[in-house]
């Protein structure tokens, strides 16, 4: 198991600008947690970036399990304990002064049994969506995953004691020793596609007869030309589309081999046409970057952006429901 250096951030290989994708921020308190599914910390993009697939090859694992006590409504001076991911470790381990906080707070774990929460203090408070913050929760995350199989947390996931993790971890073990057998040494990575619409939309009407037709007849006629219009917007509508998903379609064909799985998310913008996340096993990665890269060569008119790796966060979804205080 959505990533860091030292720093807390991820070198991005792209063919085109690179882009961070960011945890969703849960406003109010964690009455619920959902850890996946979200794109949350930033990546090492890679080299090329390679493009999207037609098929959705998706293997969630969603569990729904109950918890401790949730942070309180309202707190203040006290102090809570912040989760970042869960894991496997029987031992004790602490991975240093990384946690959030202006101060960066110690990261340590909390067990039952094999399984450990990772966690640093943390004031028992709703926490803002910062920059600073998000970035802390990637860099722990990233941070442990160099070692572990991590199941990631929801940004801003505080419980009040180190008794109600214990409580979590005991009620909820059969479900996260499940998500973490099915996660070991797998890795996610995020592959975005774009294109100059204007320039696919000049070629749509070059090659496509009656596209061009209505285009010249717009052009020229010195009258209403509403009917006209309204066809050939749906003409280019309808051919983008068939475009799109023909270098969907074949983009996710060519990667099936180097990965397990993979989830297509919904496009952003008027420019992207792939928004794709792909779990892959560790011993895969060197050949899952060496065909992004072949399928990035493929395509000069399109441009790839590729991150990882991150936590499997698009492939688990643990969602707790906690009790309030």
């Amino acid at each position: 198991m959505r990533k860091p250096p030292a720093s807390g951030r991820k070198s991005e290989r792209t063919r085109g600008a690179a882009s961070r994708a960011k945890p969703a921020a849960k406003k109010g308190a964690a009455a619920k947690t959902s850890a996946a599914g979200r794109r949350a910390p930033a990546a090492r993009a890679r080299g090329a970036a390679p493009r999207g697939n037609g098929r959705l090859l998706e293997r969630r694992s969603e569990r729904v399990v109950q918890a401790g006590r949730a942070l309180p409504e309202a707190s203040t001076g006290s102090r809570g304990k912040y989760v970042y991911c869960v894991i496997e470790a029987p031992d004790p381990l602490r991975f240093g002064p990384i946690g959030i906080g202006a101060h960066p707070s110690d990261v340590y774990t909390v067990h039952f049994k094999n399984l450990a929460a990772v966690v640093s203090d943390a004031p028992l408070e709703v926490l803002d969506s910062t920059r600073e913050h998000v970035l802390a929760h990637e860099r722990v995350n990233e941070t442990v995953m160099r070692e572990h199989t991590v199941i990631p947390m929801s940004f801003g996931t505080i419980f009040k004691t180190r008794e109600d993790i214990v409580e979590l971890l005991r009620s909820a073990a059969e479900a996260f020793g499940d998500v973490l057998n099915k996660m070991q040494n797998k890795l996610e990575f995020g592959l975005k596609v774009l294109w100059d619409r204007d320039q696919v939309i000049r070629e749509v009407e070059a090659e496509d007869e009656d596209i061009s037709r209505l285009k010249k007849e717009i052009s020229g006629q010195k009258g209403p030309t509403y009917f006209a219009r309204m066809q050939y917007g749906r003409l280019v509508d309808a051919a983008l589309q068939a475009r799109s998903e023909r270098y969907v379609a074949g983009i996710l064909d060519q990667l099936r081999d180097v990965s397990v799985a993979s989830r297509v998310n919904k496009p952003i913008g008027d420019k992207m046409i792939m928004n794709a996340a792909f779990l892959i096993s560790r011993d895969r990665e060197a050949a899952f970057d060496s065909k992004v890269k072949s399928i990035a060569s493929q395509f000069d008119k399109l441009t790839f952006k590729y991150t990882g790796p991150w936590p499997p966060y698009n492939f688990v979804n643990i969602r707790l429901k906690l009790e309030r205080a």
